[in-house]
């Protein structure tokens, strides 16, 4: 889950540099709020592409957390056995 979110996090990144491109390029510049809403945009994109990457950093962490404390448990009951 986490890989699928890195992906989703750079998604949004790579729209939000267009967002960015297009904010200070005189391509969108047919009216004066066209380059302010690009930006707004911009920066609502790199918002969610940062909270994407929060997100799976944190579901990475949680994984690797289980992972350990279930061998741990492993290797409690193997001790306990024996």
């Amino acid at each position: 889950m986490g890989r699928n979110l890195y992906i989703l996090a750079g998604t949004f990144g790579l729209l939000a540099i267009v967002a960015f491109v297009l904010s200070i390029s005189r391509f969108s510049a047919s009216s004066p709020g066209d380059a302010s809403l690009w930006r707004v945009t911009g920066i609502g994109l790199l918002f969610v592409a940062l909270l994407c990457t929060l997100g799976g950093v944190m579901s990475s962490l949680f994984e690797q957390a289980e992972r350990r404390h279930e061998e741990e448990r492993r290797k409690v009951r193997e001790a306990r056995r024996q």
